[in-house]
């Protein structure tokens, strides 16, 4: 039988349990007969039982140790909570006795009762000064109940307002403020307050205005808004009707002073740390920012460069260097977004969106002018002339960075400025610089991409002239050449594959496709005036057209529909070249060559070796 407390609950009779532990066992009780009876087997049945019954009172003896253990260590903590109420209640006892004694004292003779009075007097500013340690205490600790139990004790005490002077210093340097704690500050007490709390401010503000102005404007911003949002939940006090203007007033004569020349600093010192930005970036490149603007030598070089014919490569050599950085970006953002975030804060409401726009022209300056501006004047300087070798046309990585970095620029313009100036007049004002703003630069981006686009028309042109002979379109032996297209042709397409591809990377949109079908109408113009040079026998107008195969196959890279229709078109015209002159009539009707000038058919056809001896014009005249 299993032993357990459970067969030891009352009423228990030992009777009973020894005689049903004995029928339980085998041969321990009078079942079967006295012959079944086996005493040894019931005798080990005992000692095993017992020392279970040993086990189990070890254990039950462990539980109530354990339970008694308890039960004193809760009767200790129990009996502290009484004695700290009890304290806690022998103060609310002593306060309310000494106020009344006070009271009462304060109308007594003073001759009669001065060492009474004097007293009651010590007593009762001894309590005061209690009360007011152990609501400290209390506010350090986060004890909001216990705050406010003694704020209830000290709300007939002359010492309150000083309590209330405590609070509000504490709240305004961690910002939490818990509004139940005081029952009825008084307005002249938080004047009070207040009147202290702007020394504290102008301590503060003071140290740095001249030295660090930054930090100065940090802790103007810092300051300010934590004053505000104390304010704020003190309107939930009952401080009259006017609490609002009130409050008003009294943030106003704090920051008056600070807050009127808040804008002329916030500008200043924008002003000072756009330049440090910019100088250091190109302290880091070893560069020496220079005038790109009228009378330079750069200048005069670009223009006898554009108007003449003259190889006097690139009027600055920036080793393919864009001047362009994103980190300095994110600087410079960054610096104009916590502007934005103090201007919206510091500013009055009506000053708001003219001070607001005189930070985005600040922007403007340092990042669109003085940064990107620059570095596009120092691309189109670095762009060689179309007729130039090997030219390292990094004009549209410069592209590509400035489309980048003006996307960041316009994303802060609607998170940040817009906000700000969306219901005053300055929004037209701040829209129209953005505009003139994106308007230069694409003036200088798109005459970038136009001579980049001729400098690569070049590099084709350049090919095209030292790998393409005149024997590949007349071979002196037409029964030992094979059909494919020429070695010109292959290092054209191989250089236009990279360049449309480079194109791909550079710009995004609709551009992708503009400069592409610019790029592709310049290739296709090339190689129509290249082919015009040529005279071509049978075999050699075979060439030809193998040649314009592969570009109208390397045209279908750009994805331009109309690009793969001008070679589409210029593969039908080659066809001129090798059909039989029975047959030239009923080409030049097809459906890709019908609607062209006659001038033009009539041109190719001239090209063709045979054009005399077969007396070809007579099908033009």
């Amino acid at each position: 039988m299993a032993t357990t407390a459970q067969l030891f609950e009352e009423p228990f009779d030992a009777d009973e349990y020894i005689e049903r532990l004995a029928w339980r066992t085998p041969g321990g009780g009078s079942k079967g007969g006295a012959e079944a009876f086996d005493p040894k087997r019931l005798l080990e049945e005992f000692k095993n039982h017992i020392r279970e019954l040993r086990q189990l009172d070890e254990k039950i003896q462990r539980k109530v140790e354990r339970l008694e253990h308890q039960c004193h260590r809760e009767a200790k903590e129990f009996a502290h909570k009484v004695q700290d109420l009890q304290k806690s209640n022998q103060i609310k006892e002593a306060a309310d006795i000494i106020q009344k004694l006070h009271l009462i004292a304060q109308e007594l003779p003073f001759d009669r009762f001065a060492d009474v009075k004097a007293k009651i007097a010590s007593k009762y500013h001894d309590l005061e000064r209690q009360l007011i340690q152990e609501f400290t205490a209390a506010q350090r600790r986060g004890e909001i109940g216990r705050m406010r139990e003694v704020a209830a004790v000290l709300l007939h005490f002359k010492g309150y307002a000083h309590c209330v002077d405590v609070y509000i210093k504490q709240c305004q340097e961690t910002k939490h403020l818990h509004v139940v704690v005081f029952l009825r500050p008084s307005a002249r007490r938080l004047t009070n307050r207040w009147a202290r709390s702007s020394a504290h401010v102008r301590e503060k503000l003071d140290e740095t205005q001249h030295s660090d102005v930054e930090q100065y404007l940090k802790n103007l911003y810092d300051l300010y808004t934590k004053t505000t949002a104390l304010a704020t939940k003190l309107t939930e006090f009952n401080l009259g009707s006017d609490k609002h203007t009130f409050l008003s007033k009294l943030i106003k004569n704090i920051f008056s002073s600070y807050l009127e020349s808040y804008i002329d600093m916030e500008r200043e010192y924008l002003r000072t740390r756009g330049a440090m930005i910019l100088q250091r970036y190109y302290d880091s490149k070893n560069h020496q920012k220079r005038s790109i603007g009228s009378g330079s030598i750069q200048e005069l070089k670009e223009r006898i460069r554009q108007r003449t014919n003259l190889p006097l490569g690139p009027s600055i050599d920036t080793h393919g260097e864009t001047f362009l950085s994103p980190e300095l970006v994110v600087n410079l953002l960054q610096e104009t977004r916590h502007a934005f975030e103090r201007c919206h804060r510091l500013s009055d409401p009506s000053d708001l969106p003219k001070n607001a726009f005189s930070i985005f022209l600040l922007l403007v300056e340092n990042l669109c002018v003085d940064h990107i501006d620059y570095a596009l004047e120092i691309g189109l300087a670095a762009i060689p002339s179309s007729d130039a070798k090997n030219a390292n046309l990094y004009f549209l990585d410069v592209v590509q960075q400035a489309n980048s970095i003006f996307h960041l620029f316009d994303k802060q313009f609607n998170d940040q400025l817009m906000p700000l100036i969306s219901s005053s007049p300055k929004l037209a004002e701040c829209l129209h610089k953005k505009k003139e703003v994106i308007e230069q630069m694409e003036v200088k981006l798109d005459t970038g991409i136009d001579r980049t686009l001729n400098c690569m028309v070049g590099q084709m042109k350049h090919i095209l002239a030292t790998e393409q002979k005149k024997t590949d379109f007349k071979p002196e032996d037409e029964n030992n050449v094979m059909i494919q297209y020429t070695a010109a042709c292959s290092k054209v397409c191989s250089y236009v594959r990279r360049q449309v591809e480079h194109v791909r990377k550079s710009m995004d949109g609709k551009n992708v496709d503009t400069v592409l079908t610019e790029l592709g109408v310049r290739f296709h113009r090339l190689i129509h005036e290249h082919l015009q040079q040529y005279s071509y026998s049978s075999m050699g107008g075979m060439l030809a057209i193998c040649d314009v195969a592969e570009y109208r196959r390397c045209a279908k890279d750009f994805r331009v529909p109309l690009v793969l229709q001008l070679f589409d078109t210029l593969h039908a015209l080659c066809n001129l070249l090798v059909v039989a002159p029975d047959n030239l009539k009923q080409v030049c009707s097809g459906e890709q060559l019908t609607n062209l000038d006659r001038n033009l058919l009539h041109a190719f056809v001239q090209l063709r070796v045979d054009y005399r001896s077969a007396r070809l014009g007579r099908h033009f005249s």
